[in-house]
């Protein structure tokens, strides 16, 4: 996702270039969730970062030991709708307890069952598994309003139409929360594809798609984004709530128009 970010950015000309600002937060208003783990377990803990001291926190980080390059990166990061936590079963020393992200039968989801579910937001407008494994909340009903507007957005020039893709980023975490269920971050990737309705038609790239699609019109076009979720889970079954997500787009590409004659 950063890759993308500054792949984006250099496929602009030098005057369309935002300057860079980079996010802090308050490290006196950080909320470190550290589970406490068993020798060989994968080493891991969890931030609920605040831009300024004393507001709510507005991101969810998670933060993962890399053997491989010795050292800690952060592995997620998701923007917050909700900027009111669950709160974190600790125990007597303030330690944060792991759970199984994945099938953890104690859970009403596990991350695979809330990654399909976000799928369906986005491909189908939540009617499948959408609207049955998660609540109504501001995260979810934004997804299912992006499946809604593709639907529209070209009239009857165009089709949009999203799709699940393989997923590369298959690691999830998951907190113990003090009702007994969990607070889980995983990814997911998704597709969307913009294609003209019949020939003669054609779509322009915009100036973001640059990078990728160096402004030759296309007579369709396949977006790839890459997503980090958060969501909280009970321990019965009831719905789970997506609390924020987080997408980048990581690639574009699909067939040149033979000649340039409309737009769509």
């Amino acid at each position: 996702m950063s890759v993308s970010d500054y792949t984006e950015t250099e496929g602009l000309p030098a005057a369309d270039r935002e300057p860079y600002k980079a996010w802090s937060y308050d490290l006196t208003s950080a909320k470190l969730y550290i589970p406490r783990l068993a020798s060989g377990q994968d080493r891991w803990f969890a931030a609920a970062l605040s831009s300024e001291k004393g507001k709510a926190p507005s991101r969810l980080a998670v933060f993962a030991e890399q053997p491989q390059h010795k050292r800690w990166e952060m592995a997620s990061v998701v923007d917050l709708d909700n900027h009111k936590l669950p709160d974190v079963a600790l125990d007597r020393e303030g330690y944060a307890t792991a759970v199984a992200a994945n099938d953890n039968k104690h859970l009403a989801a596990d991350a695979d069952v809330l990654r399909t579910a976000v799928l369906d937001n986005f491909t189908t407008g939540g009617t499948n598994t959408g609207s049955k494994v998660f609540a109504p909340t501001e995260a979810s009903k934004r997804q299912v309003k992006v499946h809604s507007d593709a639907a529209t957005r070209f009239g009857d020039k165009g089709t949009s139409v999203f799709s699940g893709a393989d997923n590369r980023i298959t690691d999830a975490y998951a907190l113990k929360t003090a009702d007994g269920g969990a607070l889980i971050v995983f990814s997911h990737t998704h597709t969307q594809t913009d294609a003209v309705a019949h020939s003669g038609l054609q779509i322009n790239p915009g100036k973001g798609d640059r990078a990728w699609l160096h402004d030759v019109p296309r007579t369709s076009i396949r977006y790839t984004f890459v997503c980090n979720d958060a969501a909280t889970v009970p321990a019965k079954a009831e719905p789970s709530r997506l609390i924020g997500y987080t997408c980048a787009r990581t690639d574009a590409s699909g067939p040149p128009v033979p000649t340039q004659l409309h737009r769509a």
